[in-house]
């Protein structure tokens, strides 16, 4: 049940605060100063846009679940995802200070969501710095990631690339309570991993199956696991550390 202000349930916050605090403690006024400024919750459907490339919103919007994608739709109809958005992401956040996107966030699965004006936000980062640099940090890892999948694509075989996608997905989703760097719920299509890995949906089914007949991948329906962890991790040669899991002061 939705209110006129706020959330319904302050509950829902608990992935962004726990993305935040894997690498740095919020104090409880931090933590509470921004939990007020939240905007009630809403809900879109797969396939929806929840903001377009050229728009100026006047708000950043954080998932609360479901997964999204930042996409550029190019000329000829093709669409290439640069990132995915896990709960507890802020999905625009840098429109806070760039004012215009200059891509699109999709949902690629039905989501929930809720948003923070930029005005309440600017109020609150002067309020409290600490709180400032935590989300200059997120920003940070967001182009940490796209430097990682910049080198998939310009660097890593069809097979490394996926590899290092179930790799990176398992951790992030991990660092926010949603199952094992191992084990986890990721509800894309092949057709989503296409996009993403600048292949066609052909390409990517036989990269699943060569995965599969390594035995380093499962993946049914929703549910991605992965049996042999190192042995995957070594394919995709990936190394946590632009994921920057690592809690110490900011």
């Amino acid at each position: 049940m939705m209110t006129a202000q706020g959330l319904s349930d302050p509950a829902l916050l608990q992935t962004f605060f726990q993305r935040l605090e894997r690498r740095d403690e919020l104090g409880p006024d931090e933590r509470r100063a921004m939990a007020e400024l939240f905007r009630h919750e809403r809900r879109l459907e797969a396939g929806a846009e929840i903001v377009g490339e050229g728009e100026r919103p006047g708000q950043s919007t954080l998932l609360l679940s479901g997964i999204t994608a930042r996409a550029k739709l190019m000329g000829d109809g093709e669409r290439q995802i640069t990132a995915f958005n896990v709960p507890g992401d802020f999905v625009d956040l840098h429109s806070f200070l760039l004012k215009e996107l200059d891509h699109s966030v999709v949902a690629i699965t039905p989501i929930e969501f809720t948003q923070i004006a930029h005005a309440d936000l600017e109020r609150v980062t002067e309020r409290f710095p600490h709180l400032s640099r935590m989300l200059w940090l997120a920003t940070l890892l967001d182009s940490a990631i796209n430097r990682e999948w910049l080198v998939g694509l310009g660097r890593r075989s069809a097979l490394a690339r996926a590899a290092h996608i179930f790799c990176e997905m398992g951790l992030r989703l991990n660092a926010v309570g949603l199952g094992s760097p191992d084990n986890y719920e990721f509800a894309v299509t092949q057709t989503d991993l296409a996009d993403a890995m600048g292949l066609s949906a052909v390409h990517v089914n036989r990269v699943i199956q060569d995965l599969r007949a390594r035995n380093l991948l499962v993946w049914q329906g929703s549910r991605v696991s992965l049996p042999n962890l190192d042995g995957i991790r070594e394919l995709a040669e990936f190394d946590d550390r632009y994921l920057n899991l690592m809690k110490e002061r900011r």
